[in-house]
């Protein structure tokens, strides 16, 4: 569920109509509701009850600092892969003691800034990491809380380029490996060795993957206890994914997640870390733009819109699907044309769809890509010399800029010319 609806003949953002959000900031924009982001994460939360948990939002999914705020205002801690995450998630007010540092690369600099800044834990996921970061830690007189990510070797069952648990995937150590490295972490001063961090991957639509690595999970964790580990924290990841069309059935609900998390890790007395990004952000935005032309092809009509793979890029990354529908609210039975909808990009990959039926569109009409919270304006870049795009943060009947759109003075002049030329 989110709270983009129609209202009257007009697609509102909440309580605010999008025909006005574009008037006043021009297109194209993201727009994001306060309603629908609290509500995703109170769905986690209330999930996880009677554990004692943590809900990590993972902010690579939608980093600006007023969707970071809202969020932690709530009770939310953060995931974050970064340096300049961690450097977001405090400017928003998150306490170090609520953010967990993940990634496969974190550097000495990265390391330092968490450890002098406070953090939750980190998430170590080599050897080398753990060497790096136990000499650090002594270094400043510290000692680190760490969990291991192991890699389970599960098929998530999701696209190649968001799967994460497999042997071939990047992260983590094989879990075959897990009790070696944990005596190697537990011998070290600076390491204080709290729990096991597992994530399988990203757009997860069934549960059978995540019970299969959580069952995994669940037998390290005696073994591991066996050994003198004090295993007493499992960050479990994120993972579950979110309706894109639709018209189709709709992943599993938090509520089911929950039940499978109390079910096969309950009775180890863990307190539980969850570190959902897509389905708190992704229904939460849109993408709004403008048709710019409708185009006659050799064999199909082309409508041009004013957003372009560059804001954003799923589409063209991921052959991901958005359901793109009109501003103002087509008659019930009205016709249908199907139309390839690109962007200005000089790109042939910069298509959003094709083939896709809508109702006939005019030049000066508006758009709204669906589910475009997540994943969207964190990856859109300059490509083309295109400035970045404004996001808007809705609540209730008001709504702010969050995020401007700099000018094309701002941007050019980011350049540097050297005094040779």
């Amino acid at each position: 569920m989110d709270h983009f609806l129609y209202k009257n003949g007009a697609l509102y953002a909440e309580d605010v109509p999008v025909a006005e959000i574009a008037a006043a900031v021009g297109t194209p924009f993201y727009v994001y509701s306060t309603a629908t982001l609290l509500r995703h994460y109170h769905l986690f939360d209330e999930a996880l009850s009677g554990m004692e948990h943590l809900v990590c939002y993972a902010m690579k999914a939608a980093s600006n600092q007023a969707i970071l705020k809202t969020l932690g205002d709530a009770g939310a801690g953060m995931d974050v892969v970064s340096g300049g995450e961690y450097r977001r998630a405090r400017a928003a007010g998150i306490p170090g003691e609520r953010i967990v540092f993940s990634g496969v690369g974190k550097t000495a600099d990265e390391i330092r800034l968490a450890l002098e800044g406070g953090i939750r834990q980190f998430n170590v996921e080599s050897e080398p990491e753990m060497d790096v970061l136990n000499a650090i830690a002594l270094g400043m007189g510290k000692v680190a809380p760490i969990t291991i990510r192991v890699n389970p070797d599960v098929d998530a069952k999701t696209h190649a380029k968001i799967a994460t648990g497999k042997a071939e995937n990047k992260f983590g150590i094989p879990i075959s490996r897990a009790k070696d490295v944990y005596a190697m972490a537990g011998a070290m001063e600076g390491l204080d060795v709290i729990g096991i961090d597992v994530h399988i991957g990203s757009q997860l639509t069934d549960l059978q993957p995540f019970e299969l690595a959580y069952e995994k999970v669940a037998e390290l964790t005696e073994e591991l206890r066996a050994d003198g580990h004090n295993i007493r924290r499992l960050d479990l990841g994120g993972g579950l994914g979110i309706p894109y069309h639709q018209s189709n059935e709709a992943p599993p609900l938090p509520s089911d997640y929950g039940a499978l998390v109390k079910r096969t890790l309950g009775h180890l007395g863990c307190e539980i870390e969850i570190e959902p990004g897509r389905l708190i952000a992704g229904n939460a935005g849109l993408m709004v733009s403008e048709v710019i032309y409708v185009k006659e092809g050799e064999d199909r009509e082309f409508l041009i819109i004013d957003g372009a793979m560059n804001d954003l890029i799923r589409p063209a990354m991921y052959e991901a699907h958005h359901d793109i529908i009109p501003v103002v609210e087509p008659a019930a039975g009205s016709e249908q044309t199907k139309y390839d909808i690109v962007g200005p990009v000089c790109e042939s990959g910069d298509t959003f769809a094709k083939h896709r039926s809508m109702p006939p569109m005019q030049a000066g009409e508006l758009v709204a890509f669906r589910s475009a919270g997540a994943y969207g304006a964190v990856m859109s870049s300059e490509y083309n010399s295109r400035p970045l795009i404004p996001e808007v943060l809705v609540k209730g009947d008001q709504f702010a800029v969050i995020r401007r759109r700099p000018t094309f003075d701002e941007m050019i002049n980011r350049d540097t010319i050297p005094e040779w030329l």
